[in-house]
């Protein structure tokens, strides 16, 4: 399609352009515009806001979708130990994540003075701070479908994960008409989820327009003092990248007596891969091919990573928890410690197929009561982070299918499912037990 577009103008040019450097000359375009112009550029305002509607009218579908195909896809017959074992770490690690992501952020306090609700009218400027225990018991809702319909965000997340998982019980039931039925319901849902990232991939061949708007429309008035808010931002979000790598994954693979250099030279092919596409599915491919060569048996490799490359999302997790402290500092309602809480339970429930896809950001914003809102404070603060999104999604993606590999090592090993023999050119000196680091 794109190639047929090619000689045509324009729209041509515009269509055969890789969308990163479409989103990013956008953003630089909107911060450049938005400063020489200032407010005689106002009148593109109405562009970011179809924007805005565009990425609130998908994130419900998406919640719903992907959240059921996420979990139906964990069959029970086929769960065992590893599977129980790695769902297990991925959760535990995202929780992780989204932890050092807050940490990050409350240490650089990206968004700081920015004072975006200053400027913009009163929608988004309040935010509802329920009790802890409050927003916890109402996980559970008392009307799925007024959940969906008021966008109440947790509720929905759960009872999609509890339909998802009752949903693979079904598919693997001995009763051929209640396993033909789970399956026929689970080919409609992953049905609707395919059509929801087709319609994603056509908001997102706006996103540059938008973008341009609504960053015009921001540094208008906000002139050049967004520009270090956004820097904080790429800071705070790539050094809790790092060290989740590091201190985590390399945690990790220490205590379990695995090499993290060795680790690092077999996986840099997978890593690379996801940082250019973007893509953990896309990398799935090259991900397995990267465990092949770190010795892990098919039998765990061909479940954990397309299951890792669904609900592994710990990148995301830290480019979650840096993105609502931006915005609650942007528009002056730093997030209290039981927030921040409230977005670390979103994020390991939403991990389930949900965090990877565009518009997951707004997921943790409607957690804590923060709506986008068409020409909201919280708004404007959004399209600023979804400006450097393409940046941000590289090296979350990578780290991404990192942690894939570092889980399926770990039960491989765990299940006896592994030859050590990929890790033995780094082995030293045994250690005190008398064995040899792999």
């Amino acid at each position: 399609m794109a190639g047929s577009n090619s000689g045509k103008g324009i729209l041509g040019w515009y269509f055969g352009t890789n969308l990163l450097w479409r989103i990013l000359i956008g953003l630089v375009l909107g911060v450049i515009v938005g400063i020489l112009a200032g407010d005689s550029i106002l009148w593109v305002e109405p562009f970011g806001d179809l924007f805005i509607r565009l990425l609130t009218m998908i994130v419900m579908p998406i919640i719903v979708s992907t959240l059921i195909v996420g979990a139906a896809s964990v069959s029970p017959a086929n769960l065992g130990r590893s599977g129980v074992k790695i769902v297990l770490f991925y959760l535990f690690t995202s929780a992780i994540a989204i932890v050092i992501g807050l940490i990050a952020a409350n240490i650089f306090h990206p968004g700081m003075g920015l004072d975006l609700a200053g400027a913009t009218d009163a929608a988004g400027k309040s935010v509802d701070q329920p009790a802890l225990s409050e927003t916890l018991l109402n996980i559970v809702p008392s009307n799925f479908f007024a959940a969906v319909a008021n966008g109440e965000v947790l509720p929905t997340i759960f009872f999609a994960i509890l339909f998802g998982i009752g949903l693979s019980y079904l598919r693997a039931s001995d009763d051929e008409r209640l396993s033909t039925a789970g399956e026929t319901l689970f080919r409609l849902f992953d049905g609707i989820a395919e059509i929801m990232f087709i319609i994603v991939r056509w908001v997102l061949e706006y996103a540059p327009i938008g973008v341009f708007a609504l960053i015009a429309v921001v540094f208008a008035e906000q002139e050049a003092s967004g520009i270090g808010a956004l820097g904080l931002v790429l800071l705070a979000v790539y050094l809790g990248l790092i060290v989740h790598v590091a201190l985590v994954y390399g945690g990790f693979l220490a205590i379990n007596k695995f090499n993290f250099l060795t680790f690092l030279k077999h996986a840099r092919a997978a890593m690379i891969t996801a940082f250019v596409t973007r893509s953990s599915g896309g990398t799935l491919p090259v991900t397995l091919r990267c465990s092949d060569s770190l010795g892990i048996n098919r039998t765990v490799s061909s479940f954990t990573l397309p299951l890792g490359a669904t609900i592994n999302m710990d990148g995301t997790a830290i480019y979650q928890g840096g993105c609502a402290l931006f915005i609650g500092f942007a528009v002056g309602l730093p997030l209290s410690l039981g927030d921040q809480m409230v977005v670390v339970l979103t994020a390991v429930l939403a991990s389930i197929g949900t965090a990877g896809v565009p518009g997951a950001g707004a997921i943790m914003l409607k957690s804590i009561g923060l709506d986008i809102t068409q020409g909201s404070a919280v708004a404007a603060a959004y399209a600023m982070i979804l400006g450097l999104d393409a940046l941000l999604d590289m090296g979350r993606t990578a780290v991404n299918v990192t942690g894939d590999l570092v889980g399926t090592a770990l039960v491989a090993k765990s299940e006896n499912q592994i030859s050590h023999e990929a890790w033995q050119v780094q082995a030293s000196t045994p250690d005190s037990d008398g064995t040899a680091a792999y």
